[in-house]
């Protein structure tokens, strides 16, 4: 197994490192109950996905 003769730089690991952050995810607004939840999902608060209830939520 290779192994590296040098070192890396700092710049060059941290270039590297420059896209590993974690991004916050695009929220889209319910259009049944105004909550903000995943584009493309099913509301967890109302159960709605596109116009229609597709799961039963219980109240709590």
């Amino acid at each position: 197994m290779p192994n590296p003769k040098r070192r890396h730089s700092k710049r060059r690991t941290s270039t590297r490192r420059a896209h590993d952050a974690l991004k916050v995810p695009h929220l889209a607004e319910c259009p049944n109950c105004h909550v903000k939840i995943r584009a493309h999902r099913a509301c967890p608060h109302c159960g709605v996905y596109k116009g229609r209830e597709v799961i039963e939520v219980v109240e709590a």
